[in-house]
């Protein structure tokens, strides 16, 4: 190949990169919307103030809670109303779909139309086997985009990742709050809502001791920045910016070398980046 053609190529290769990432970026900050990511456990009365105001319903208007994460949706619901109730909320409606359930404009329009939609605990496959490719989806992002802040603990925290971890180890099926090792294709991932496309999202971090399995998701996935919330915390997204809300902290990882070694089952990386924020402290996605 000659040199003009080679320059040409790489011209084009360094544009397209450079337009993919535009573009992941465009996604969140064209939404008017903000993301209110809670790494479970329980929420103090001071996240679920903020809540209230970052989505407006202290001056008007309703939120739904998505219960599909859980296996007692009704309890769902019941607890992820009641604090809000006791700060004077009480226009907060369980809204709850079932896989292939023919969807009504009414039941959509709610979501289209709340200024907080709250994704409940529970199981996040549970959840997406209900609303991947659906118009609930589709509704979700555009409610986002328009200006709802959308909310989620646990589970609920997981299904905003677009490369979302299931919880399941491929190869130890045996349930661990943990990974015990670093190894290749051990972690199970699957498509979450997409809300937020850079970002892999972990939740009862620091609690259950999930850095493992963060690092072994920046690793497999290398063009992903890996964020570990701990429980009765929060991270509010907004555009590129995120401010750590709560108790505890917010772990963030990043593989900026795109390190991926590999020694039989056994895997490390090289220039790996690690940051531990505290409540109140502001980060930017870069």
């Amino acid at each position: 190949m000659k040199l003009k053609q080679q320059l040409t190529l790489i011209a084009f290769i360094l544009l397209n990169v450079a337009f993919c990432s535009t573009l992941t970026f465009s996604q969140q900050v064209n939404s008017k919307g903000k993301l209110f990511i809670i790494g479970g456990g329980s929420r103090p009365s001071s996240m679920v103030d903020r809540i209230i105001k970052e989505s407006g319903l202290d001056k008007g208007g309703y939120g739904i809670i998505l219960p599909m994460s859980s296996a007692e949706p009704d309890s769902a619901v019941y607890y992820a109303k009641i604090q809000f109730t006791k700060l004077g909320i009480d226009k907060l409606y369980g809204l709850q779909f079932t896989k292939n359930e023919k969807l009504s404009k009414t039941k959509l329009d709610s979501i289209r139309n709340a200024k907080l939609i709250y994704i409940s605990g529970g199981d996040q496959n549970r959840f997406m086997e209900v609303v991947q490719g659906t118009d609930i989806e589709t509704t979700i992002h555009e409610a986002y985009k328009n200006g709802s802040l959308v909310g989620g603990t646990s589970a609920g925290a997981a299904v905003m990742s677009k490369i979302m971890i299931t919880g399941n180890e491929l190869k130890h099926p045996e349930y661990n709050s943990t990974f015990r090792n670093l190894e290749i294709d051990n972690i199970e991932t699957a498509t979450g809502l997409g809300l937020i496309t850079n970002v892999i999202v972990d939740q009862h971090f620091v609690k259950r001791s999930r850095y493992n399995r963060l690092l072994t998701a920046i690793m497999e996935f290398p063009e992903m920045i890996g964020i570990g919330i701990d429980e009765s915390t929060a991270i509010l997204v907004s555009g590129r910016t995120i401010e750590v809300v709560g108790e505890s902290q917010v772990v963030v990882f990043k593989n900026p070398e795109r390190s991926l070694q590999k020694f039989n089952d056994k895997i490390g990386a090289k220039g790996i980046m690690m940051d531990i924020y505290l409540p109140g402290e502001i980060f930017t996605l870069k």
